[in-house]
């Protein structure tokens, strides 16, 4: 296919990564990229949903990726794969010998191999550098469920309407589910069965780099998770955090024992990120080393240092994200042109185990099978009948709306089509009429 046809189709049927920051997947079509790599390495514990959807649908996932790599005229197709994910591991062999320049790259079972940057080193041997985009390095990243996405805008005409997101922890039964975008967490977690808890809070993506939402909250394209847990959780009472206090016990408890710094993934890659003399500069309000405050732009906010490193239970993660936010909202930009250093000779020494990190998280419990519903009982169960859709779902400008309250949609219908630079389609995700709709979102029900 010609690239700049399937940059249209991806952009018209709204196809975003389909996890993280959701970066528009048109824009990651570059006739630079010598390699492409698909993520299913599940980046956060507890999450099932890449798995089980490669497993499932590996045939047509394969072929995609497939004709992703002979579009951009990449001369290598490689999925990176945890080797714990056996029956994954054995539907794609199925298929893949039918692909001469496709092969698997089995990965340990680490925290966080998912993470863009440390899957390209393990997969290919290649360093992107600080602030660099992985197309620098001649490579291109998709999560499965994004090449899934691709497939179906493609071969059924289908556009992303719908997410598939895995609901654990105090849930009666563990369960992924396709859902609406749209559709509030309450709606989500009922198919999960009855909540275990009497004052549940709800944990929205990963552990460790997810956040506290209600309710109410809605789901988006880059949804993953719900992760169920009851508001006494040491990750809940994480998460309700005051950066003054975190300062004042990083002043009070950091001893520099460099725990945060050896067993952080980017600093072992050669990135100038060094936790421990952030938080003696950030808490001692020592700012002769400037240095030390840009590079917490180069932070991936993995959650490690302060999740599972730190033996004073500080907040480095936290407090670098809070510097970062800062001095963006400042205009101050990454230091430009940074080197990485040589990649840290005992790296491979200062993986964290995933096991052992849902063991200090105090989440071993909730690891469950979590099964896939088939698709077959979800376009029978339509017990989701509203939905409120988000304009903005993905890094870039958010769509605009084409639709006005009272008009009547169908599941599919384009009703914002991409704003100006950056962006992609949004579409109805039931059929219904439109309520309500604002320069932030949308509203159908079902009429």
């Amino acid at each position: 296919m010609d690239i700049q046809a399937l940059k249209q189709i991806l952009q018209e049927n709204g196809i975003v990564g389909a996890g993280g920051a959701g970066f528009p997947t048109y824009a990651k079509l570059d006739e630079r990229a010598e390699i492409i790599l698909m993520n299913c390495a599940e980046c956060e514990p507890l999450l099932k949903l890449h798995r089980q959807l490669l497993e499932q649908h590996a045939e047509e996932i394969v072929s995609t990726f497939d004709m992703i790599a002979q579009t951009v005229g990449a001369k290598e197709a490689v999925i990176g794969i945890k080797k714990e994910y056996k029956a994954t591991i054995k539907a794609i062999d199925k298929y893949i010998e039918a692909y001469p320049n496709m092969r698997v790259q089995l990965l340990d079972s680490a925290y966080p191999m998912g993470d863009e940057v440390v899957l390209i080193y393990e997969a290919t041997g290649r360093v992107v550098r600080p602030g660099g985009l992985p197309i620098e390095e001649g490579i291109a990243v998709f999560n499965v469920e994004t090449i899934y996405n691709v497939w179906r805008a493609v071969e059924q005409n289908t556009p992303v309407l719908d997410k598939l997101v895995s609901v654990v922890g105090e849930v009666e039964h563990p369960i992924t589910v396709r859902v609406p975008l749209g559709a509030t967490i309450k709606d989500v977690v009922a198919y999960a069965g009855n909540v275990t808890v009497k004052d549940p809070a709800y944990l929205i993506g990963g552990p460790m780099m997810g956040n506290v939402g209600d309710e109410n909250t809605v789901v988006t394209k880059t949804t993953n998770a719900v992760i169920v847990l009851d508001k006494s959780h040491q990750l809940i009472r994480r998460k309700d955090r005051n950066p003054v206090i975190d300062l004042k016990r990083a002043a009070a408890s950091c001893c520099q024992c460099e725990c945060c710094t050896s067993l952080c993934p980017r600093h072992n890659l050669g990135h100038p990120i060094e936790p421990h003399k952030f938080m003696r500069s950030a808490a001692n309000k020592d700012f002769q080393d400037t240095n030390v405050f840009l590079n917490s732009m180069f932070c991936s906010s993995c959650g490690l240092c302060e999740n599972f490193s730190c033996p004073q239970g500080l907040s480095p993660r936290s407090l670098l994200a809070d510097y970062k936010a800062g001095l963006r909202a400042a205009g101050v930009k990454p230091p430009a042109g940074v080197v990485p250093a040589p990649v840290q000779k005992g790296r491979d020494y200062r993986k964290v185990p995933e096991g052992r990190l849902e063991a200090r998280l105090g989440l071993s419990k909730y690891e469950a099978d979590a099964p896939l519903m088939p698709d077959e009982h979800w376009k029978q169960d339509k017990q989701i009948h509203k939905v409120k859709i988000m304009l903005s779902q993905h890094i870039g400008a958010p769509a605009s709306a084409v639709v006005k309250a009272g008009d009547v949609v169908k599941a599919g219908d384009c009703i914002a089509v991409p704003g100006k630079g950056l962006s992609v389609a949004i579409h109805a995700s039931v059929n219904g009429v439109v309520q309500a709709v604002t320069d932030k979102y949308i509203t159908i029900a079902e009429r």
